[in-house]
């Protein structure tokens, strides 16, 4: 039975700009369940960024209430929220944030250093994970000699490593071009109908109608949030081992 990987209650974020508070969110309730695939959309100044930087313990509320796997991390200082993110989270950006000299096996073990991982189970997993995305004869490449979809899939790959909770996604095509953005939300229904618990935030209807779930913010609170009955790649057939551009 799905359980509840994500509980969060009437979330409020203030920011405080000179003698003006200005509320971000304004009161967010929505659970996530194991193996869920949502798009977290809104305009500009919905609150959606905000949203993704709590759910992605890069901040903390100012209230309410952030129930991760079982674990308040409302209140928690930075350095229990590193340890929080690191764990559980698989966190994929626009901008890939690689490092430009190190080759793909070697961005992709990052996350598993930080967690004291020995270095020989560290390459396993790295080399698992990069074959799992497409990319296994690719793993002494640096960034440079890939193309963008290719280093996006490092990025989901070092994403995945340390098998987080959840995966969350900035806009992961939104430095890619229509097909190589494609072959990426192929990657991400795979990796949905593989188990895992997927979070995307995007301003795209057309990224959004991928998810199987959709909420929308409008002014700090939940204008929507629907299910989606048939999506985009419901009966498509899908194969991530292949290594498109």
């Amino acid at each position: 039975m799905a359980r509840p990987i994500i509980e969060i209650k009437d979330l409020k974020k203030i920011y405080q700009m000179g003698s003006t508070e200005v509320k971000a969110l304004n009161g967010v309730t929505f659970d996530v369940m194991e193996n869920e695939y949502i798009a977290i959309m809104g305009p500009s100044g919905s609150g959606k960024s905000t949203l993704m930087n709590l759910i992605g313990c890069l901040d903390t509320p100012t209230s309410g209430s952030y129930i991760l796997n079982n674990q308040d991390v409302s209140e928690l200082e930075d350095a229990e929220l590193a340890e929080v993110r690191n764990r559980e989270i698989g966190f994929v950006f626009q901008t890939f944030n690689l490092l430009p000299r190190t080759d793909c096996l070697s961005n992709v073990e990052l996350p598993l250093i930080y967690s004291g991982i020995k270095s020989a189970e560290r390459h396993k997993r790295a080399a698992e994970t990069l074959t799992r995305v497409g990319l296994g004869d690719r793993m002494d490449h640096k960034p440079n000699e890939l193309s963008g979809g290719q280093r996006q899939r490092v990025a989901i790959a070092r994403a995945l490593v340390n098998n987080p909770s959840i995966l969350l996604a900035d806009e992961p095509t939104g430095n890619l071009d229509t097909k190589t953005g494609d072959e990426i939300m192929k990657l991400f229904e795979e990796l949905y109908r593989a188990g895992n618990t997927i979070l995307v935030v995007t301003h795209e209807d057309e990224i959004a109608d991928h998810a199987r779930r959709i909420i929308r913010l409008r002014d700090g609170i939940i204008e929507v949030d629907r299910k989606v009955e048939n999506p985009l790649l419901e009966n498509m057939e899908l194969n991530i081992t292949a290594d498109p551009a």
